[in-house]
């Protein structure tokens, strides 16, 4: 009896509320597979876009990189993506911020030059609608960005394809008077730093490692894998938060909120297979994932992609009731067509939490009875 308790204790701690359960959805239509999309949802449904990947070869066998501008919708988990719209240029890296109206496009590149424009991206009934917004004050990719309330906020980035020095600024956007424009409001007090991992949580801006630029000999940029972390809270400034056990560059943004006090930073390059050779046989980026503790300000590893493939360069869209990832970069240059969701599990105080919680109890304590009742059966007949 002792045991079954010890066993009915072991299952219900790992089921417990504040997990997250991963599912894989339709992949994506494009079957060499893209990074660097923006995503969202509209009206119920999940649009990706643009992005960039390479169709006509690996980049170490001269493969030239593509710039796409195709939109793409899925309306249901069960459902098959569709083609609905083109962007109004081919674009990726730039930033997608989840709105109630629809998804928010910062900036972004395209094969020649970086763009200041945004806009807002959103479909009804099937058709895409692109409404303008106003400029950012200069061109900008390779940022990350997370909604604060009622403040749409940018960090990070280059200004141009060359650049040899990343962004420091903040810049925000108030959506409750579009018409102000994007404001630079303060200047990240680390390194400036391109493909942060971003997020929202507890009405603050979390921005997570990156990597800073510095010119070489030859006036090439260079990275500094980073894993520093900083909070910005609207009206009060910059706090420093605890290190990071490893760099996580371009991990997966908007970094996922597992509940009111915990971030999830999903993979990302640690900078630890940089200048793997031969090109070719890279082993590929980590699936681990880190998870940001904000009541003890702490980090932990963990597992949520299981067995799905590694993941950098993509963005995360919150879609009922989780957050889905689409595509990807799976090492240098090799994009993935997994379309993955990651649910995190709701606080009991919840009706679906408590929901799920009864259910998990039902089924761990059936599992514990039947073992119990097989055991018992087992101990009669060897008495015999």
């Amino acid at each position: 009896m002792r045991r079954l308790l010890l066993l009915l204790t072991c299952l219900t701690a790992q089921a417990a509320p504040g997990d997250v359960e991963l599912a894989r959805l339709p992949d994506m239509p494009d079957p060499v597979g893209r990074a660097a999309t923006v995503a969202g949802v509209s009206e119920g449904a999940l649009l990706v876009a643009g992005g960039t990947n390479f169709p006509a070869g690996m980049p170490w066998d001269g493969g030239k990189k593509a710039w796409h501008g195709d939109i793409f919708l899925l309306e249901r988990p069960d459902s098959a993506w569709r083609k609905v719209g083109d962007l109004p240029r081919p674009l990726g890296h730039a930033v997608s911020l989840q709105t109630g109206r629809g998804i928010i496009v910062v900036g972004g590149a395209d094969a020649d030059r970086h763009h200041a424009e945004t806009f807002l991206l959103r479909q009804r009934g099937g058709n895409v609608v692109i409404e303008r917004l106003p400029d950012l004050p200069y061109p900008l990719a390779y940022a990350s960005g997370a909604i604060v309330g009622d403040l749409a906020l940018v960090v990070g980035g280059t200004r141009s394809p060359d650049a040899t020095a990343a962004e420091r600024l903040l810049l925000g956007f108030d959506l409750r008077d579009p018409a102000a424009g994007w404001k630079a409001i303060s200047e990240l007090p680390g390194p400036g730093r391109i493909m942060p991992a971003v997020g929202a949580l507890g009405g603050r801006l979390h921005v997570f490692s990156g990597a800073s630029l510095a010119a070489d000999a030859e006036g090439k940029p260079v990275r500094t894998y980073l894993k520093d972390a900083w909070s910005f809270e609207p009206g009060a400034g910059w706090r420093r938060l605890g290190d990071m056990p490893r760099p996580a560059v371009a991990a997966v943004t908007p970094a996922i909120p597992v509940d009111e006090n915990r971030l999830l930073v999903v993979a990302g390059d640690d900078g630890s297979k940089v200048g793997f050779q031969p090109r070719s046989a890279h082993p590929g980026f980590g699936t681990r994932c880190l998870r940001y503790d904000a009541t003890g300000d702490g980090w932990s590893e963990s597992d949520e992609l299981g067995s799905a493939k590694p993941v950098a360069v993509a963005p995360s869209a919150p879609w009922k009731g989780a957050w889905v990832i689409p595509g990807g970069e799976i090492r240098p240059g090799v994009r993935t067509t997994q379309v993955i969701s990651l649910r995190p599990w709701s606080p009991p105080e919840t009706p679906e939490g408590r929901a799920r919680l009864a259910l998990w109890l039902t089924l761990v304590a059936t599992v514990g009875l039947g073992g119990w009742m097989a055991a018992r059966r087992w101990r009669q007949r060897a008495r015999r």
